[in-house]
């Protein structure tokens, strides 16, 4: 009889194969789905239903642990809304059943056994929304917060069980799991910022990110802010960085403890950035759900407001509402985000602490910012910030990156300003990242990577002038053009006492009792309005005059350096590409000119 050939096992998949299959799956699945439109709607449901199975997985180690050592555990949900109950359990609902228990305010629930009558009680949603503890900063108040903006778009309840059912198979007690997801999850970003670009507003570049997060090393120990969090990118960077130098469990406890911080004042992102924290091991992610620059007045920031290092990216081109504006100072106030934001981090950032770092620059306290182009050029309002800016902190670096880094949410280059607080800048360095090899900018297609910025940190720790790093004596700047300043401020100290020597003479005038002579009143009358009618001229021009003196001391705190090396090279552009290179500069004047007619609008107007 002839052999039967031995079967061959089939190959072990991957903990990475398992999980991208299991995603993969789930992504399928939703699709089909008539309710949700790209992966704008999917991630968000699959972030949430992720978060409550990472919930209940980690409750069960905790309980597993409570009971070996004999200590009673107190669970952060109760039955029946914890995951082992509406998934797996015995009365899991499906279908309709199932998006009326999630998304209904009340519900029939399970009954505890078959003689007795369904209780009624909150749905899922509704329950997770209302969890609080006493302090208001527990595990409870963290899943309230996270679920006050979820909302189910699906509409199959039966398609959801699948989801649910694919994802009971991912097991977040298991390190490798974690770590092998955690990945997973923010391809997931990336391809979400792809398919909606209005998203990219809450996603940065990872390469960005973690040449941020090198360049200003956060040391374990230091408290960090992102307060314009978005999905998280720079707090689990800062995070994965921190979680390096930890050697001890005294250092992770340290770690874990408060070191991390963010605010974030939409639903989506902030729901994302949680997950994106946990699945990277931050046990109580401590993000604020809310508009970090109306969280307090900046007048009545202290000393517990401050943090060493800040990291953020707050959205470009975005505009606040007029209540806002109320939480900053009269001569500072915009409504353009990027401005307030600006003046908040500077606020926030503690004092540098007095140990060397790269140069010789003092570390910790630092801080880096993403900012677009106009941000460094505007004056008015933006040049009286950053004239704060170079007074109080020492702005050493700026990276200037080219087109389409941000793309495809904007192709407007963008900065890095990187500053510390406790000295004036003298100088600055600037460094200019080279657009990829062949083309004149970066692109979804061709996105920028952290190869593309080797050459900068090389140049980072030994700062020399080359074709694209060039150094601007921002001092000098201010001494010459506090010089030019000087005639137009001494001509307005000069109007100053001619008109207190004109409304002193009116006022010597008035004080005279009115004749009784007809023609000598009228002359009196005539002197006194004359007068007025002079000082009131001479006002504003000692006005105007320092108007044009603030104009070119701002002139020195404008930001935006051009490469002196670099020879004005021909637009290759296609005709398409730079017609809309010209539309979007229009875009952009019509902005700054909205800003000035703000700023006039606040400037009292005298007649005269």
């Amino acid at each position: 009889m002839p052999k039967t050939p031995k079967k061959t096992a089939a190959p072990v998949a991957s903990t990475a194969q398992r999980l991208s299959a299991v995603i993969k799956t789930c992504r399928n699945l939703m699709r089909k789905d008539k309710g949700l439109n790209g992966d704008q709607d999917r991630l968000p449901i699959l972030t949430w239903v992720m978060f409550l199975k990472f919930l209940d997985d980690q409750e069960g180690e905790l309980e597993t642990r409570a009971a070996l050592s004999g200590q009673p555990y107190r669970p952060t949900l109760a039955a029946p809304y914890r995951w082992r109950d509406w998934v797996t359990g015995l009365h899991a609902p499906t279908g309709d059943d199932l998006l009326v228990f999630l998304t209904n305010e009340r519900v029939k629930l399970p009954p505890p056994d078959a003689d007795t009558e369904p209780p009624t009680g909150p749905g899922l949603f509704a329950y997770l929304r209302g969890l609080r503890t006493d302090t208001g900063a527990g595990r409870a108040d963290i899943i309230a917060e996270v679920f006050r903006g979820v909302q189910l778009k699906m509409v199959s309840g039966y398609l959801l069980r699948d989801v649910l059912l694919q994802v009971n198979g991912i097991h977040f007690n298991a390190t490798e799991e974690v770590f092998t997801l955690s990945h997973l999850y923010e391809t997931m970003l990336r391809e979400m910022r792809d398919a909606a670009g209005d998203s990219g507003e809450f996603y940065t570049p990872r390469p960005v990110v973690r040449l941020m997060v090198q360049m200003t090393d956060p040391r374990l120990g230091d408290t960090l802010l992102d307060p314009a969090a978005g999905t998280g990118g720079f707090l689990v960077a800062a995070y994965d960085h921190l979680h390096a130098q930890a050697r001890t469990i005294e250092d992770r406890q340290t770690l874990q403890a408060a070191t991390v911080r963010g605010g974030e004042a939409k639903p989506l992102p902030y729901l994302l950035c949680q997950m994106n924290l946990l699945l990277h091991g931050l046990d109580y992610p401590q993000i604020e759900y809310g508009n970090s620059l109306t969280r307090k007045k900046l007048s009545e920031m202290g000393e517990a407001d401050r943090v060493d290092v800040i990291l953020t990216n707050p959205p470009f081109a975005g505009e606040e509402e007029r209540s806002t504006l109320s939480y900053f100072p009269e001569d500072r106030k915009s409504t353009e985000t990027t401005l307030l934001f600006l003046q908040l981090i500077m606020r926030r950032l503690r004092r540098a602490h007095p140990t060397g770092g790269p140069g010789g620059r003092p570390t910790p306290g630092g801080r880096a910012v993403v900012v677009p182009n106009g941000t460094l050029f505007e004056g008015g309002i933006a040049g009286r910030i950053k004239q704060e800016l170079l007074a109080e902190f020492d702005l050493h670096t700026v990276v200037r990156l080219p087109e389409g880094v941000f793309a495809p949410y904007t192709d407007i280059p963008a900065n890095l300003l990187f500053f510390q607080h406790g000295r004036p800048t003298t100088t600055t360095w600037y460094y200019e990242v080279a657009p990829p090899e062949g083309r004149r900018k970066y692109a979804k297609t061709t996105p920028l990577t952290d190869a593309d910025l080797n050459e900068l940190r090389a140049w980072w720790t030994n700062r020399q002038p080359t074709p694209r790093a060039w150094a601007v004596d921002y001092a000098a700047a201010q001494r010459r053009q506090h010089a030019l300043a000087e005639p137009h401020l001494t001509r307005a100290a000069d109007l100053d006492g001619q008109v207190g020597a004109l409304s002193a003479a009116a006022r010597k005038l008035l004080s005279r009792p009115t004749p009784p002579d007809a023609e000598a009143a009228a002359k009196l009358a005539h002197d006194i309005s004359t007068k007025t009618a002079r000082a009131k001229a001479l006002e504003k021009e000692a006005r105007d005059a320092r108007a044009t003196a603030e104009t070119l001391v701002l002139a020195a705190f404008n930001l935006d350096a051009k490469n002196p090396h670099r020879t004005q090279q021909e637009d290759l552009r296609p005709p398409h590409e730079i017609l809309h290179g010209i539309l979007a500069a229009e875009e952009q004047v019509a902005h700054h000119l909205r800003q000035l007619a703000e700023a006039l609008h606040q400037t009292p107007q005298t007649q005269g």
